[in-house]
């Protein structure tokens, strides 16, 4: 089994308990103070980080370029965040949103073929239709149109977390694994302090099993994604990886029917299982074509 695939077993088991733990906060924190308070859970992620050896990138050596991808990566995830613990907050229920957020590798897909070349297998193509299918049945209820709440409150992660997923793409390709990731995770600490500078936490209000709940929120997050640069440091392709990373809902979904009393309805597990196959079959790439090698973004100038 290739190094990268078991980085990226490791990120969906992470992401799948993270996914989870955001639903048992529930309102008992504001969406940034979840964003805030999870940080400190970077902490032995970050302490481990720093100490272990980098993988060597995997294209030209550009490390101002690939650490100021980390952090806008950083950046931009750590907003698609605050959208998804928004949604779950307005009551959108864990076995409905999860999945829906899942999908956002059909950005991370279609950003990858523009921006650096990666070519589109026939399956991948038909994985993008099936996300479109299932967006439809999650979207379409009687009782409320077209575009449910749920599909409505989903959208901004999904593009936001897609974006990130170029960009850590593109950091790894100059970079390794290990000093992505620091760059990615640090730069939540800067989001988390403007945020408690803009809206105060009220620390009285943190009982110890809601400060444990958004610290685990933070590590099982932290974890994820070094786990996920580090298969992209390790020769992994942002097309293949960025789907199979969105399998988390396999781990999530069954936690939220066994410990949350969550059940979907019929239309609900057709729209589920459409979803969760999309993600399948967008991990099946295309084989590269020898006379066009993948060009990864650079800036005009070298750093």
């Amino acid at each position: 089994m290739p190094r990268w695939l078991l980085w990226t077993c490791l990120a969906l088991g992470s992401w799948g308990v993270w996914a989870i733990l955001s639903k048992l906060i529930g309102d008992a924190l504001s969406p940034s103070h979840s964003q805030a308070i999870s940080v400190v859970g970077f902490i032995p992620v970050l302490a481990a980080l720093l100490f272990l050896p980098g993988t060597p990138p995997s294209g030209p050596t550009r490390p101002r370029w690939g650490l100021l991808m980390a952090v806008l990566a950083g950046i931009v995830t750590s907003l698609g965040n605050l959208a998804y613990y928004a949604a779950l907050q307005r009551g959108e229920r864990a076995i409905t949103v999860i999945p829906l957020t899942a999908l956002y590798p059909v950005v991370t897909i279609a950003l990858a073929a523009v921006v650096l070349g990666e070519r589109l297998s026939a399956a991948q193509k038909v994985g993008a239709l099936l996300s479109l299918v299932a967006t439809y049945f999650f979207s379409v209820q009687r009782e409320q149109g077209l575009l449910s709440s749920a599909v409505i409150h989903a959208l901004p992660p999904i593009v936001l977390w897609g974006l990130s997923g170029l960009l850590q793409k593109v950091s790894t390709n100059h970079i390794s694994g290990e000093r992505s990731a620091l760059g990615f995770l640090a730069a939540a600490i800067p989001v988390s302090v403007a945020i408690l500078v803009w809206e105060p936490l009220p620390l009285q209000t943190i009982s110890a099993r809601l400060g444990q709940l958004a610290i685990a929120l933070g590590f099982f997050f932290a974890l994820g994604n070094f786990a996920i640069l580090a298969a992209f440091a390790r020769g992994g392709k942002a097309s293949l990886i960025a789907p199979l990373g969105g399998l988390y809902p396999l781990v999530s979904i069954p936690i939220a029917i066994v410990f949350l009393g969550e059940h979907a309805s019929g239309r609900e597990q057709v729209a589920i299982a459409l979803a969760l196959a999309s993600v399948i079959a967008l991990s099946l790439e295309a084989p590269p074509r020898p006379d066009s090698p993948l060009q990864p973004l650079t800036p005009t100038s070298s750093s």
